[in-house]
């Protein structure tokens, strides 16, 4: 098979296009519906970014922006992947010349100039949303290994990632995990991938990294009583990824430490220790958390969950004793949040997001079995 659809992404907004992919002799051609070329890759320079629910998400090197195509069609998908050279993900900026790097360094040193003036806060809340994906997801990656080291209890005597191996319980709950996940994801729109993944801590917490990466603690895993409550705090998560909110908060609380670091691609180090450390600390704003809780709850909606699954597991939270949540941090009083979700109503009919088999996997992810 030679031809199918996909969504296209041009790298500079977020906007999803329907489109038309022609695989023609050594090329990608992504069309519109109305036959207009969009962007002609050459095969041999294009290469898969990470995949997740059989959706094949292709990148080129030689693109100016972080542009790539998602291709839902399983026969094409199959047609094109071996065709596909595997690269790192940093080829998309490896192949600009002097004078664009050089120009992106001008134009940071200007915005650490005008953070200096205005203030990095507000500089961080515009300069977020046109980061170029690519560095937001290496910069993801790097504060990601930092939030292992200072989370994984065990010090490697178990995966810090649950439902890893490769017995059928594991295998099982991962799916389980994944079918949730999937089915927000598929109705979410995100600009960028996500990984979405279970870690083992006792936190009850969840967390969004920047790039994408969203961490379930098994804590709250632990806390929660149906798929519903699982899946509305992965959509709450995933309004924080929609928002770019946890790139936001990196920059607020690191400041301009971390954009030189972007600017010289030191995402390492004292670097990502650093980033890592402070959206750890840091807490959302009332606004960004309200935000995030309505893209959450319309997601579920829209997934044929209850919306209110997520009002609900948040007011068991704030009722346990000890220390309150990161989770709840400075955030609206658990009562406020929940009616304001129970506000966008239930669909009609619902589904269930998960079997009771699925459910009961997924509970015990992180068992060792």
């Amino acid at each position: 098979m030679t031809t199918g659809t996909g969504i296209f992404y041009d790298g500079l907004t977020s906007d999803r296009h329907k489109v038309t992919v022609d695989i023609a002799g050594d090329a990608i051609e992504v069309k519109t519906p109305d036959g207009s070329l969009l962007v002609r890759w050459r095969i041999d320079e294009a290469y898969p970014l990470a995949t997740s629910n059989e959706v094949l998400r292709i990148g080129v090197a030689s693109a100016k922006v972080a542009a790539r195509l998602e291709i839902h069609d399983a026969v094409l998908a199959a047609a094109l992947l071996p065709r596909l050279k595997r690269t790192d993900r940093g080829g998309l900026t490896g192949g600009r010349t002097r004078l664009k790097v050089a120009a992106w360094s001008m134009a940071a040193i200007a915005s650490l100039v005008g953070g200096a003036i205005w203030g990095v806060p507000l500089l961080a809340d515009r300069i977020a949303p046109h980061l170029p994906v690519a560095w937001e997801i290496q910069l993801g990656e790097a504060i990601g290994e930092q939030v292992q080291q200072t989370f994984d209890p065990s010090k490697g005597s178990k995966p810090f990632e649950c439902g890893a191996g490769d017995t059928a319980h594991a295998t099982a709950a991962r799916n389980a995990f994944k079918k949730l996940v999937g089915s927000l994801e598929d109705a979410a729109g995100l600009p960028l991938p996500v990984r979405a993944l279970v870690v083992r801590s006792p936190v009850v917490n969840a967390i969004t990294l920047p790039g994408g990466r969203v961490y379930v603690f098994s804590g709250l895993l632990a806390k929660a009583q149906s798929a519903d409550e699982v899946a509305g705090v992965i959509g709450h998560e995933f309004g924080h990824v929609a928002h770019r909110d946890g790139t936001k908060a990196v920059l607020e609380a690191a400041g301009l430490s971390l954009l030189f670091g972007m600017v010289l691609g030191d995402f390492s180090g004292g670097t990502a220790v650093g980033a890592a450390r402070k959206l750890l600390e840091t807490s959302y704003s009332r606004t960004a958390e309200a935000a995030a809780d309505e893209f959450g709850g319309r997601l579920i909606y829209k997934a044929g969950g209850d919306p209110r699954a997520l009002g609900t597991i948040l007011l068991r939270i704030s009722g346990q004793p000890g220390p309150v949540p990161h989770f709840l941090l400075d955030h609206p009083e658990a009562q406020v949040r929940a009616d304001a979700l129970a506000r966008i109503g239930q669909p009609s009919p619902m589904k269930a997001l998960l079997t009771p088999a699925e459910w009961n996997a997924l509970k015990g992810i992180c068992a060792e079995r």
